[in-house]
């Protein structure tokens, strides 16, 4: 049994193949039981954000749950495998434990350091659990890794800064345009992502926030929160027609600002340029409203690039984060490995006391004639040498745990000691 993390990410595949291949939180809790139900996976976690798509398991085989995975993404994106498979990255046990720690410690994003994957990484796994996708070796896993996550955050300087991508693509379009003072800017997205966007607006300068959203309620929420106004979706046209900046982070599955419908929009607005930062996975805007005349068009791509400026104190940071994430796999490998001997420790123990007890008992008529005392220094020199002889044992089953030897050994003490079941 192993632990895998199959996937791709912003580095390894072209924005519009990545696209199709991630999944929104409607189609989560179908995707949970798909993956879970398959043969060669017992317990699964997917962490779909604008950055990655992958899926973590515990795989009965590797090669058949590498299948499983595999087939699900096709599935999910509507997509032949061998249209991306060359872009997936495969991790198993412990490059698998690393690389989610990685990934929790910032080190693996757009934008370095970042502080929203934490969240994201906690609500993946509260999902999959809710879904009663996870067990006992992912729910111990996702738990280090976010412990993981938080001591980077608090041992070092990597999160400091614009540590977020919505305070990043905040920046980004007060980059482009000079400045936000005076502006209006509308919020299409009223998520993490949209909710970060609209915070970080509101201490730039901003003569409005805009906050437009699927969920009225939240559309509320997040306006209350900047001291905005909320907007709702069937006059989105209005309002795109007054400001001069559009962020937009949605969850939704199809674009949400077609290119038809933005033309007239652009027309009405006389020549006023118009900013699109569109920072969510699938695109929430129609990539070819770019050619509208007035418009400038910014995605995740734009965004990884003006992420990469501006990063040289956090780089400083990376080796001190990568001795930590070191430090947490050994730790959770030497206590994950010591965890899986303990049933076979105790097993051999209680086998030992069975036959050491036999023994006390076969002989108890010869031992009739001895006081309490003496039979309790009996019992104590019985006992001793039993755990002088399984101490050296058991000390070498906690320290192989999991490695071709101390299965070996595991199996061995199995056969000689009767031990079968475990």
């Amino acid at each position: 049994m192993s632990v895998v993390v199959i996937g791709l990410n912003h580095r390894s595949m072209p924005l519009e193949l990545f696209e199709r291949l991630t999944i929104d939180d409607t189609r989560l809790p179908k995707a949970l039981h798909e993956l879970s139900s398959r043969s060669h996976i017992s317990e699964a976690v997917v962490l779909s954000t604008c950055n990655r798509t992958e899926v973590y398991a515990v795989a009965e085989r590797f090669h058949g749950a590498y299948q499983d995975i595999r087939t699900f993404l096709a599935e999910t994106a509507f997509l032949a495998p061998e249209e991306f498979v060359d872009h997936l990255y495969v991790h198993y046990d412990r490059e698998a434990i690393r690389h989610l720690f990685t990934v929790t410690s910032g080190l693996d994003s757009a934008v370095l350091g970042e502080t929203e994957i934490l969240g994201q990484v906690r609500v993946a796994w509260e999902r999959a659990r809710g879904e009663d996708a996870t067990g006992p070796v992912l729910n111990l896993l996702f738990r280090h890794a976010l412990e993981t996550g938080k001591r980077v955050r608090t041992d070092t300087a990597i999160g400091r800064g614009t540590a977020s991508v919505s305070y990043a693509a905040v920046e980004m379009a007060a980059e482009r345009l000079g400045s936000l003072d005076g502006r209006r800017v509308l919020v299409l997205g009223a998520g993490d992502m949209g909710e970060g966007m609209a915070v970080a607006l509101a201490s730039a300068g901003v003569a409005e926030v805009l906050v437009a959203n699927r969920t009225w309620d939240r559309s509320l929420a997040v306006a209350e929160r900047v001291d905005g106004r909320a907007v709702r979706l069937v006059d989105l046209p209005a309002a795109l027609a007054d400001v001069d900046l559009l962020l937009s982070s949605t969850g939704a599955a199809s674009i949400m600002v077609e290119h038809a419908a933005l033309e007239p929009i652009v027309a009405a607005r006389a020549g006023r340029p118009l900013l699109v930062v569109d920072i969510a996975v699938p695109r929430d805007v129609d990539p070819a409203v770019a050619d509208l005349p007035g418009v400038t068009l910014l995605d995740m791509h734009d965004l990884r690039r003006f992420a990469q400026a501006g990063v040289a104190e956090r780089r400083r940071e990376v080796r001190a984060v990568e001795r930590i994430v070191v430090d947490e796999v050994d730790r959770f490998v030497e206590a994950t490995s010591a965890r899986s001997a303990a049933p076979l420790v105790g097993a051999l123990h209680a086998r030992a006391e069975a036959l050491r007890q036999t023994e006390v008992d076969r002989y108890r008529s010869r031992l009739d004639g001895l006081d309490p005392r003496q039979r309790a220094a009996v019992d104590a020199l019985t006992r001793g040498i039993l755990a002088k002889l399984l101490h050296e044992p058991s000390v070498k089953l906690k320290e192989l745990a999991g490695t071709p030897m101390g299965e070996r050994l595991a199996e061995a003490l199995r056969t000689v000691y009767d031990l079968d079941d475990l």
